[in-house]
């Protein structure tokens, strides 16, 4: 039987395809559900709600040892049947566990779940910024991502069949779904925040001194920028992420050679137990990371407390 990880990464792979279809079918239902939690730009609706029931139950369900941890706080209720996921990815039974995982148990693994990273761009239309986030963390450690996103392609008017997709990466095996790309040679292209922004913000995008500025929505489709050469970093120098916008993304870029930290360079922790928000800003890269890192304002650094 394949190794405790390698199932459930396999089996994540099974409940992001899922929870894509389902974000896909709210969208075309018109009927959103938008609840505003803490105000205007954090928002809940029908499909991040969905999602999370379906991912978490499904979980629990085939891994019952497991900590989930998931974005919204929803009440004990009994899930529906057709939202429960028991499938896996072949593909992915297949490969071999890096040797440094193969003995881990599911007690020891802690689920970081964002059901619908982007959730304000969802309701404004801007569909390609939205992602199905799964991380997986062994000792603090981003060791497993899978990212899905629901409307890759919805540009092209492609039949939902077509649309969407599923990245998935494991640092010491590889990442997968997607062709890994760099930015040409000698550009800083920094993609940041489109409506969490502020002066530390904007003063530590300015002094990467960068080529390009892009803002979009969503911590899962700066990352996915970041490994398809559209961007050389992702800098946001605020409160703002939380552990499970960061969890499936980082271990992704890992699996890639790339990096992501704090504003400070400090490795972010995803133990069960740790504060959710990640409150001294994400700074990730592809290449050169110690280059940002090093231009990082003093006031920017004194203002963010890890």
């Amino acid at each position: 039987m394949a190794p405790v990880l390698m199932r459930l990464v396999a089996s994540a792979y099974a409940m992001a395809e899922k929870a894509g279809a389902i974000v896909r079918r709210v969208l075309q239902s018109g009927e959103l559900g938008i609840v505003e939690k803490t105000g205007a730009n954090d928002l809940q609706t029908l499909a991040d709600r969905l999602v999370q029931q379906s991912i978490c139950a499904s979980l629990s369900k085939s891994f019952p040892k497991i900590t989930i941890i998931g974005e919204e706080d929803l009440p004990e209720e009994a899930v529906k049947e057709d939202l429960i996921e028991s499938g896996q990815s072949e593909d992915i039974l297949q490969k071999s566990c890096p040797a440094e995982y193969s003995a881990l148990k599911e007690e020891e693994l802690v689920v970081w779940v964002d059901p619908l990273d982007g959730t304000k761009e969802y309701t404004e239309g801007l569909l390609d910024h939205v992602t199905v986030l799964i991380g997986i963390a062994y000792g603090g450690k981003a060791i497993a991502g899978v990212i899905n996103q629901p409307f890759f392609n919805y540009q092209l008017g492609a039949e939902s069949a077509d649309m969407g997709r599923t990245l998935w990466g494991m640092p010491g095996l590889g990442a997968f779904g997607f062709e890994l790309q760099e930015v040409p040679d000698g550009r800083r292209i920094v993609t940041t925040t489109r409506s969490h922004s502020n002066k530390l913000v904007t003063d530590t995008v300015d002094a990467m001194e960068p080529h390009d500025v892009i803002r979009v929505g969503g911590a899962g489709n700066k990352i996915i920028q970041l490994v398809e050469g559209k961007a050389s970093a992702y800098v946001f120098a605020s409160l703002g992420t939380k552990k499970w916008d960061t969890c499936a993304p980082e271990a992704i870029l890992h699996a890639v050679g790339g990096k992501l930290t704090d504003m400070h360079g400090s490795a972010l922790c995803y133990d069960a137990n740790v504060k959710h928000m990640n409150s001294a800003g994400v700074l990730a890269t592809l290449r050169n990371h110690q280059y940002y890192a090093s231009r990082v304002p003093q006031s920017v650094l004194q203002a963010l407390k890890p």
